[in-house]
């Protein structure tokens, strides 16, 4: 935060009461509008551990997490989470994701994203072929 790096926001991720990886949030140092602190210690932690599956790990943050996030820790199968302020106190101070919680809801007044649905047929071809390399039923 103090090097400009990004907002006031940084995780760890502990196992078995040792820290695995540690991020702090990077967005504007990177330009990378992902490189949230929970999103770069998934990531720090899922590759020194060689696998992504983190159920046998917990994280802390310095804050609730954003929705991204929040979907991030669940992708990563993470079944314990801490954090410190609120998406409310972050609100205050500028990180608001209200909008982002209406829009799942189904709830926002304004659309800033247009979605198309296109290609389905050559999207599910890929799909397809995973079924047949994994042995997997697609449906």
């Amino acid at each position: 935060m103090r090097a400009g790096e990004g907002g006031p926001f940084g995780a760890v991720i502990v196992r078995e009461g040792e820290i695995i990886a540690r991020a702090h949030n990077e967005v504007l140092g990177t330009n990378d509008p992902t490189a949230h602190s929970e999103v770069l210690a998934i990531r720090r932690a899922a590759s020194a551990l060689g696998r992504f599956d983190l159920s046998d790990c917990e994280i802390y943050s310095s804050c609730e997490p954003c929705p991204m996030c929040f979907a991030a820790i669940h992708w990563a199968k993470i079944r314990t989470l801490h954090f410190g302020c609120t998406k409310q106190d972050a609100a205050r101070i500028g990180f608001d994701d209200e909008f982002i919680y209406e829009v799942i809801r189904g709830t926002a007044l304004r659309a800033q994203l247009s979605v198309h649905q296109e290609s389905r047929d050559q999207a599910l071809s890929l799909f397809a072929e995973w079924e047949q390399m994994t042995n997997r039923k697609m449906y």
